[in-house]
């Protein structure tokens, strides 16, 4: 009788050993894992007030539903970005369109890839000394940003505006490929970020939103909005990862985070028509 009770006490010590190993590899290495791979970072630029009021949000929702910890790195022009996603120094990024990756991958050997579609922002023909697009003199001059995808799409929407026309069938269209040019417009070639600045020197600059925010172009500076057809497709903007993380789940329900009812109509609070959320979007 007495080997019996000690046979039965070093089973349910063993018993007990193995509970504990059990938790240990349940509750322990595991959840640091996972609170590690729930942290994402996500690159922007220039990031103004009401996008940060979005990400908020989003992050919000992430947490909520996700488990997920959403941290944003702002940076301050576009070529940053995806060389920090490249080389691993963010997880995400979301501040480019698609024609911008495509033109950034092929530059540079990138295999980045697009996970989800967040919003199209029409961008705009401003000018300080016109009140209307038919005003614009005979060879006046229009800034456009000089990287090959910003500078395709003002193209285009010179092209749109009935102010010159392009080349068929060209997709990332150049000066080169303009074929009529009636008023004889003078084409001015800055970076993204100085199109609001030399606006003073210009007749007319195509400006990005990232940029026209922050500097007060408005209504006001209008005249010529970006239409939404069959050349938007490409300028959708979308959420960014390398190739070998397209099918990542964390990624995903980031997506999901985003695509949501609430950051729709939080956009459109803050934005009203300057940007038209891009999931489930029909372009005729």
């Amino acid at each position: 009788m007495h080997k019996k009770r000690i046979r039965n006490r070093i089973i349910w010590s063993v018993v007990a050993i193995l509970i504990v190993i059990a938790g240990w590899f349940s509750f322990g290495p595991t959840s640091n894992t996972t609170k590690d791979q729930k942290e994402v970072v996500v690159g922007v630029v220039g990031q103004t007030k009401q996008d940060a009021e979005i990400w908020k949000s989003v992050a919000e929702t992430a947490k909520e539903d996700y488990g997920i910890k959403i941290k944003i790195k702002n940076f301050t022009d576009y070529n940053q970005p995806n060389k920090a996603l490249q080389n691993g120094d963010i997880d995400l990024n979301a501040f480019q369109h698609y024609t911008f990756l495509n033109a950034w991958n092929k530059a540079n050997h990138g295999s980045l890839v697009a996970i989800g579609n967040t919003y199209i922002a029409p961008i705009r023909l401003y000018s300080k000394k016109y009140k209307d697009i038919k005003d614009l003199p005979q060879g006046a001059t229009i800034a456009v940003p000089n990287d090959a995808s910003n500078e395709s799409r003002a193209l285009y929407v010179l092209k749109n505006a009935g102010l010159i026309k392009l080349r068929k069938g060209v997709k990332l269209a150049t000066v080169a490929d303009i074929t009529s040019n009636p008023k004889g417009l003078k084409i001015k070639e800055v970076s993204a970020e100085q199109t609001a600045r030399v606006i003073d020197d210009v007749d007319a600059s195509i400006v990005n939103n990232t940029y026209a925010v922050p500097a007060k172009l408005g209504d006001k500076q209008t005249i010529y909005i970006e239409p939404l057809n069959k050349d938007s497709e490409q300028w959708i903007n979308i959420i960014v990862a390398n190739k070998k993380d397209k099918n990542n789940r964390v990624y995903k329900e980031l997506v999901k985070a985003y695509q949501t009812e609430k950051t729709k109509k939080l956009s459109d609070k803050l934005y009203g028509k300057t940007e038209i959320a891009a999931w489930g979007l029909k372009l005729k």
